[in-house]
């Protein structure tokens, strides 16, 4: 079995509770109104988001693994992979980082049948970014975007959000499943205000 575990910073939270997971919508059902325009560029755009926050942070960027193992999957986990409600998965947290600053919190859940063959090295990681091995791969194709309010109260942002900054309120979030030679695994991606400023790249929207 693969686990690692900071252990400090991510915070004990139950996920047999019902109520407490991102309700999900597809991107294009998200009222314009509701975002900020910095927040929708990057919840919108279709490019690697090491490759963006790299940009973004002048190549100061990193990564910070807070948890890998198998469990469960969240039911909204499960339903959008097709899974077993019974079925475990390999699932890593992190922090990314811009400089010194976190910006995004990363939840990636890896059934089992992507972590053979050719993708068997998602299993180890570390704290190597996910989107570089992602984009690499030729027979990577990648789901419309969904989108998702995460409040104070939500195992994200319980998870995701570090205590001297609970502050917040309500954040933003998305997830899309990727397919590498048709074996599906899902990112989700909950972004820490404020948000980077958009600098020396144009956003590619796919929604």
């Amino acid at each position: 079995m693969v686990m690692f575990n900071t252990g400090t910073m991510l915070k004990r939270f139950s996920t047999g509770k019902t109520g407490l997971e991102p309700r999900w919508r597809m991107g294009h059902g998200v009222r314009p109104a509701d975002l900020l325009d910095e927040m929708a560029v990057w919840l919108f755009d279709s490019e690697s988001l090491t490759k963006r926050l790299r940009q973004a942070g002048g190549g100061e960027f990193r990564v910070r693994l807070l948890k890998q193992q198998f469990e469960r999957p969240l039911f909204c986990e499960r339903r959008a992979l097709g899974m077993p409600d019974r079925a475990s998965a390999l699932v890593r947290q992190v922090h990314l980082y811009c400089g010194d600053e976190i910006k995004v919190y990363a939840r990636t859940v890896m059934p089992l049948s992507v972590l053979r063959g050719r993708s068997r090295g998602l299993a180890r990681l570390g704290g190597r970014p996910l989107g570089e091995m992602l984009f690499r791969d030729k027979s990577m194709v990648r789901s419309p975007m969904e989108i998702a309010k995460v409040e104070p109260g939500d195992l994200f942002y319980h998870w995701g959000v570090p205590e001297d900054e609970t502050q917040h309120g309500q954040i933003w979030g998305r997830r899309s499943v990727f397919r590498l030679a048709g074996r599906p695994l899902l990112v989700n991606e909950v972004f820490l205000p404020p948000v980077p400023r958009v600098v020396g790249f144009r956003i590619k929207h796919k929604v």
